[in-house]
């Protein structure tokens, strides 16, 4: 069978690209080795859909710390913007929460995925799930794609848009890195990103704190020379393994760079009270130890900490729980707001990229048109989404990288085939 566009894979971007493809008047073939398209979307935003983020573009990028920048060109052809408008036209209303955040009204993903079907279905664009490629075959004018039933297909133009390595049950297992190997392509080195960090620190093999939320802290990443390498506010989750959560998964990264450095074990700093300035926080609790001496000083400061955290930095500094404010020393003071403050985890891993939300790494951008996200080195070769070296925090930024890509590598494989 001959095609004038084949995308392999049915994710968000590959979704993207077989609709953009086909709305060019292509006749246009989806693969996917899985039993269902859109697989990653489905569960995406805990089964809502983080669809895109609302936020100005340039703040997007910011939100995409792996080559972000590199998303300017394809941004100028479709955006976050278009991509609300996308899915408003297919009758899918969004609503905005937090930072920007789009989901369905509906609150269900299901709603985004079913939308994207029914206009593939509408294009009449061929889609063949469970249909798992053994290997693709470069060649002028053609591509061949191998099919591991045997069969054989060609196509003018290919798009791979088959994911990274992380969340591998929804089909993300790397097939597509020998592929841009095969066709001349350097793939960076893979890690994990917006991942959970394991500590070997006694109070998390102890589960001290196993299960504590913190709200709204600062979490930072120090370097070999302990000054920080990134801050982010937000909360985050001790766990029987170290720590997890929004601020802590933004962080890992950073940490996992530094791994990459030969730098282990890389400290985690977090600023339970970021609001409060150290010398505020200790003149104020010498005003309130002075006016309630006879108050414990565990129920003096009770209600700025939650109480197991405020327990164990007690016993971290030698203060019992029932110690009068008058016996406080002024040394036991400015140690207990150090700790609050300066709050340390020293993460010697993190979880594998099976386990992370992200892939870090994949094939250099430096090797891809921007503006057409077609292969540099290959004819009629285009790439999108998760298999390009670019990935953001969680928050809609990774799925609007993958529509963007995917709608731009779709629209420019048909350009290609038709010329």
């Amino acid at each position: 069978m001959s095609y004038q566009v084949i995308v392999i894979g049915g994710g968000p971007s590959g979704l993207m690209a077989a609709i953009a493809a086909a709305e060019q008047g292509v006749k246009t073939l989806l693969l996917d080795k899985g039993k269902k398209l859109g697989t990653k979307l489905a569960i995406s935003g805990g089964g809502r859909c983080n669809v895109t983020n609302r936020l100005p573009e340039e703040e997007v990028i910011k939100h995409i710390p792996g080559n972000g920048r590199f998303l300017y060109s394809p941004f100028s052809i479709f955006n976050n913007y278009d991509i609300i408008e996308f899915f408003e036209n297919l009758g899918v209303s969004l609503k905005e929460e937090d930072h920007g955040r789009m989901f369905p009204v509906s609150n269900k993903a299901k709603d985004v995925v079913n939308a994207l079907l029914t206009r593939l279905d509408e294009l009449n664009v061929e889609v063949r799930t469970s249909t798992p490629v053994k290997a693709i075959h470069y060649d002028e004018p053609q591509h061949e794609v191998i099919l591991t039933s045997g069969e054989k297909l060609t196509t003018q133009s290919l798009v791979l848009a088959v994911g990274g390595k992380a969340v591998p049950h929804t089909g993300s297992t790397g097939d597509g890195y020998a592929w841009a190997k095969k066709a001349g392509h350097t793939i960076t080195e893979l890690f994990p990103t917006e991942v959970p960090l394991l500590s070997n620190d006694s109070f998390i093999k102890k589960k001290t704190l196993q299960g504590l939320s913190l709200r709204n802290v600062d979490v930072s990443v120090l370097n070999h020379k302990n000054k920080k390498i990134v801050t982010h506010k937000m909360d985050m989750l001790f766990t029987h393994f170290g720590v997890s959560g929004p601020a802590v998964l933004r962080c890992s990264q950073y940490v996992v760079k530094e791994f990459m450095k030969g730098r282990r074990p890389v400290t985690l700093e977090i600023d339970c009270l970021p609001d409060e300035r150290e010398e505020t926080l200790v003149n104020d609790l010498q005003l309130q130890m002075k006016n309630n001496a006879k108050k414990s000083f565990r129920n003096l400061i009770k209600g700025q900490l939650p109480e197991r955290l405020l327990d164990y930095l007690l016993e971290v500094v030698e203060i019992s729980q029932h110690e009068k404010a008058a016996n406080i020393s002024n040394q036991q003071l400015h140690q207990f707001v150090k700790q609050a403050k300066h709050f340390k985890v020293h993460i010697h891993e993190s979880q594998p990229i099976e386990k992370a939300f992200v892939t870090g790494g994949g094939v250099s951008i430096k090797e891809v048109v921007p503006n057409t996200l077609q292969s540099k080195l290959m004819n009629r070769l285009y790439f999108c989404g998760e298999i390009l070296d670019i990935h953001g925090y969680t928050g809609g930024y990774n799925i609007t990288a993958a529509m963007v890509t995917g709608r731009v590598a779709g629209m420019h494989a048909a350009y290609e085939s038709m010329a």
